[in-house]
């Protein structure tokens, strides 16, 4: 683990390879699962400001269950996530002329329609953060689903937090993002294995 500003990073964010590759994939991490994507009170709350712009890019299943049942849902630990059709996709979601299932709201938000890009466990994943009290766990998860991205990112030779640099500069500000690439750099440069 790599500490930074209240943040433990595991050193697979830093050291796993990782770039989304759509067309092998088809945006299967925003159709399968057995929970939406988590989003905050902040973001729920820009979520319903903007439903109406966002809701032309939704699929007609998508939209029956948000008026029907709300933006989010809560689980019993209080954490909020955006709604499934069929307990699958999420109720955001959108497919492109291939079949390529896409957020809605980032396909509004790259139209210009909306100033919201996504939510940021969206936009951050295969990152998942787990807030404890005193400090923010930052892990990758792996997903076999993610295999072609794996294998993209090898051949690019790009880590993960490279790959996701805006949106953990979005999530925790550059000067987090300066520490952990030093931090990764200087890991490189002098060869540290893992404890």
């Amino acid at each position: 683990m790599i500490a930074i500003q209240g943040k433990l990073v595991s050193r697979d964010v830093t050291e796993k390879e990782f770039v989304c590759n759509l067309g092998a994939c088809k945006g299967m991490c925003c159709v399968l699962g057995d929970e939406g994507a988590t989003i905050t009170k902040d973001e729920a709350d820009k979520i319903e400001a903007i439903y109406e712009e966002v809701k032309p890019y939704l699929t007609e299943n998508g939209v029956k269950v948000i008026e029907e049942a709300g933006f989010y849902t809560t689980n019993e630990k209080g954490v909020m996530s955006t709604q499934l059709v069929e307990g699958k996709e999420c109720a955001f979601i959108s497919y492109d002329e291939k079949g390529v299932a896409l957020c809605g709201i980032e396909r509004a938000h790259r139209d210009g329609k909306v100033d919201f890009k996504k939510p940021v466990s969206c936009h951050l994943y295969p990152i998942r953060i787990t807030e404890y009290q005193h400090y923010d766990a930052v892990n990758y998860e792996k997903w076999d689903i993610c295999a072609p991205a794996c294998k993209l990112g090898a051949e690019l030779k790009v880590p993960i937090y490279k790959f996701l640099k805006e949106p953990l500069i979005r999530k925790y500000g550059e000067d987090f993002y300066s520490e952990l690439e030093a931090a990764s750099q200087y890991i490189e440069d002098n060869d540290i294995k893992p404890d």
